[in-house]
């Protein structure tokens, strides 16, 4: 049984070509960098958990809410091919039980803050906000765009940021943990217009802030789909 089946919906997605030297210190072992036409990217990805299960289970006031993270890209050499994931800096959510099981668990850096959202249609137009608090201020990030979805095209930036199939978090310097995450490639929208307001300084720490005066490289609005988190297994340095 997966550990965690739910939807991802309307994924926001901007893309920040960054320093690779910022990484090294939360690159997990057994893994490397994976680049985009020699970039590196970090990126800030805000969505929607909805119908969420734990082991099967709907947990009341746990089954659909935000999630916001900033996290860039790894990959593993295994049994002869390359296994391609994420690493997270940080994921927000708004419930303390969600931060508590995923540290404890997955060796993950979640935290809890107050958490909105709203996804509205004017005409032919698809908003998307995602708000969170901290400190006393809220941050935000909205994405205008088509209402009509098109499918990813193939050896694409796009394809290249919503196609890795794992997940990594370093646990100290000789061990990290690993799982799968599941789901079918998704369609995306075309993004007209976007507003990021955030004090990444702030929310992720001094070595990125840096991101307040930087702009993304892409930005990307993926209307997501159902996906399973796999039990994790451990990697260690040999």
């Amino acid at each position: 049984m997966s550990f965690l089946k739910a939807e991802w919906r309307k994924l926001a997605i901007a893309n920040y070509s960054i320093d690779q030297a910022i990484l090294k210190p939360y690159i997990p072992v057994g893994t490397e960098l994976d680049l985009w036409q020699e970039q590196c990217f970090v990126s800030l990805v805000g969505f929607m958990f909805v119908n969420t299960k734990l082991l099967g289970v709907k947990i009341p006031f746990h089954i659909n809410f935000e999630e916001v993270n900033l996290r860039f890209y790894v990959k593993r050499f295994e049994n002869g091919e390359w296994k391609r994931g994420v690493v997270f800096i940080k994921e927000i959510v708004p419930k303390p039980a969600l931060t508590f099981v995923a540290n404890t668990v997955y060796n993950e850096n979640y935290e809890t803050m107050p958490m909105e959202h709203a996804w509205t249609v004017e005409g032919n137009s698809l908003n998307v906000v995602y708000k969170w608090k901290k400190q006393g201020k809220w941050y935000s990030f909205s994405i205008k765009a088509s209402a009509d979805k098109y499918s990813i095209e193939a050896n694409s930036e796009t394809e290249f940021i919503t196609e890795h199939y794992w997940g990594y978090a370093k646990v100290n310097a000789t061990k990290s943990s690993e799982y799968e995450v599941t789901h079918p490639k998704w369609d995306v929208y075309k993004v007209k217009s976007h507003d990021i307001n955030v004090d990444f300084g702030v929310v992720y720490g001094k070595e990125f802030e840096f991101l307040n005066a930087t702009k993304p490289v892409s930005v990307m609005l993926a209307e997501g789909s159902e996906i399973t988190v796999e039990s994790k297994t451990t990697i260690y340095s040999r």
